[in-house]
């Protein structure tokens, strides 16, 4: 079991902008932020639920490609808004909300490339 995830972005400043509008569907929100003084090295931004970070981000040198991240949502109508507040908030389509059944029938996600290019996705596993 993953206890938190991280990576560098280009501007920390845009992708927090970016993840407080695409993750806020989701009930996930910027619970912590760490300054380069307190680390001595690095800037890192904590989103998370129930006072628990689980998803950062931040300064550094970036990773040679792009990640992929899911997040569960608890309903198809938690997928379609998180799409729609991401392309909002700027983010680019890279799979509108639909069913995937070739993951499983009740697979129901969407994709959308983050300002540094990474996939981001929402995705419900519960039946219709």
């Amino acid at each position: 079991m993953l206890d938190h995830v991280g990576y560098a972005v280009a501007d920390i400043e845009r992708s927090k902008r970016f993840y407080v509008a695409a993750l806020a569907p989701l009930s996930i929100t910027l619970l912590m932020e760490v300054t380069a003084q307190q680390t001595g090295k690095e800037a890192h931004a904590g989103f998370g639920a129930n006072g628990k970070p689980f998803f950062w981000v931040g300064t550094g040198a970036r990773q040679s490609g792009s990640v992929h991240v899911a997040f569960t949502a608890t309903s198809r109508a938690q997928v379609d808004a998180f799409y729609e507040a991401a392309i909002a908030a700027g983010g680019k389509d890279n799979g509108p909300p639909g069913v995937r059944a070739h993951y499983h029938p009740s697979y129901y996600g969407a994709f959308v490339l983050d300002p540094d290019g990474n996939n981001i996705e929402a995705v419900c596993h519960a039946a219709p």
